[in-house]
Formats: structure tokens, sequence, C-alpha cells
């Protein structure tokens, strides 16, 4: 009876049963393991694996892996790119076990492998939507402050940049022309600003139309070099559905030392893009 249900089992199941002996050559694999290579029984009984299912660049290591689990009596778990019989890679996550014979000595290994692809990507998906805005896909505040936290351990040697920036008027773009372009404009900004900004930097979106930036090894003169390129780049009128939209930005800077706070970073920055904007509403008034 127990065979019987073991039979069972191993034809049913979805996942991927194999035994290959300590030659590499298969000696079983059951339906679903056909069906995913294309091939039935009587072409695989005898192949090596790696011949058949394992990545190109991954046919050595699989060839070690085996010839360590049988030499040391211990398998352990993988994950790998198999090829389906079309030649598509799938990610599968393997449980394998060295299988023994009646004088205790391995004979083979033993495999379960389980297709995570999908389950990966969609893992994948959810921890950049975690990292990024949604409206915009730069980063979010929270990973902002965890690039901060990190550039201003005690223990870097480099001072880093940050940025804080404020549209101007953008209230005004969102009660004429309604939300829709006013999230135009948004994302607008926001790929100028990676576009500003150098490979390294870190671009997030603070909240509603506030924005930062941080520039590791930066400097004051750095800093403000930055911000004019920034407040350049953002004056260029943004195309919308409504039309080309001109749209100004507040920036203020200021540099990040090992040890200082994030919040006392953030803060001193904010401060000097209020200063730049009571400035440049003082201009517009004269």
């Amino acid at each position: 009876m127990d065979d019987r249900l073991a039979q069972a089992f191993v034809e049913g199941t979805d996942a991927l049963v194999t035994v290959v002996g300590a030659d590499g050559r298969i000696l079983l694999a059951n339906p679903a393991l056909q069906r995913f290579t294309g091939r039935s029984a009587d072409r695989l009984l005898g192949r090596r694996f790696w011949d058949v299912w394992v990545a190109p660049e991954h046919r050595e290591l699989a060839r070690d892996a085996l010839e360590r689990a049988v030499s040391t009596g211990r398998a352990y778990p993988q994950e790998g790119d198999w090829l389906t019989g079309e030649g598509t890679r799938r990610l599968v996550s393997m449980r394998n076990n060295v299988l023994r014979g009646p004088d205790g000595r391995p004979f083979a290994v033993a495999c379960v492998g389980v297709d995570v692809t999908e389950q990966r990507r969609r893992e994948e998906q959810l921890a950049q939507r975690a990292c990024t805005d949604r409206l915009t896909g730069i980063a979010n505040r929270h990973t902002f402050f965890e690039e901060l936290t990190r550039r201003l351990d005690p223990g870097s040697a480099d001072p880093c940049g940050v940025l804080f920036c404020d549209l101007d008027g953008f209230k005004g773009v969102n009660d004429v022309h309604g939300h829709g372009v006013g999230d135009t404009v948004l994302v607008e900004v926001a790929a100028r600003l990676r576009a500003a900004a150098g490979p390294a930097d870190v671009v997030a979106r603070f909240g509603g139309d506030e924005f930062v930036l941080l520039s590791p090894r930066c400097d004051e003169t750095d800093v403000g070099e930055l911000a004019a390129l920034v407040s350049e780049q953002v004056a260029v009128p943004v195309p919308t559905v409504a039309g080309p939209l001109r749209v100004g930005m507040s920036v203020g800077g200021a540099v990040g030392r090992p040890g200082d706070t994030p919040d006392d970073v953030v803060a001193r920055a904010d401060r000097a893009m209020y200063g730049a904007k009571t400035r440049r509403r003082r201009r517009s008034e004269r």
C-alpha cells in the first residue's frame, strides 16, 4: 500500500521529481519533469541531467555539486535556472537528498524541484514597490532615509550632499487643470531630476510636490552647482494635455558628514529651500 501511495504521489505531483546516479545519469523522471523537458521517460533515462535541463553556464557547478553530495553523503537546497523543452529558462527551487544503498554508501541523489519563477517575480515586484514611489517610479521617502542613514554612518569617510526641492505654484496646476495634469507634471519633474543626477545619486519623492536628491561625496560647491542644474532643468515648460506648463522649483542644499543625523541634514536642506523660495517670491513682487 505504501509503495502504491509513493508511486501515485511521484506520478501525480506537479513537482519535478528526479533521481540521478553518481555519474549524473537520470534514473527516474516523473511525468511533471517529462512535461517540463518535453521528453518521454525513454528519452530521459540514462541521459546525464546536466545535458538536459541545466543552464549551460551552470553545468560544471551541477557536476561538482553532485560529486560532493555523493562523496560527503550530504546534499543541500539550491535554486537555479532550468531549461524547458522549448529552451525557456525557469527558476527552480530544489530540495536534494542523498540516497544510500544497503551497504550505507551513497549511490544517487533525489531531487524535488518546484518552479518558483513567478513567485520570485512577484516577490521582486513587491520589494520594488516597497522601495519606490508608485506614481513617479523614483525612490520613496523611506528608501531615501535608509540610504542617507547609511551615508552618514560614523564609519564613512566622505560627506554627502542633500537637495530639498519644492515645486512653486503646483497647487494652482491641480486647481486649474486637474490632478491628472498635476500627476503628469510630477512624473516629468521626477524624470528630469533623475537625468540631472549622477549614477550614484538617489532621487526620491519626499511627499506631495517635494523631492529630495542625495549625492555621495559631495561638498558645498558641488551642492550649489547641482542645485543650479536642477532648477534649470525643471524650469523648461512641461508638455501636458493642457498645453506646456511652466513650473518653478525652489531648491535648498545641505552637506551631511559622517556622524550627522539624517533628520538634521534634511532639516538644514529644507530651511535652505524655504530661504530660496522666499527670495524668489520677493523678486517676483518687485
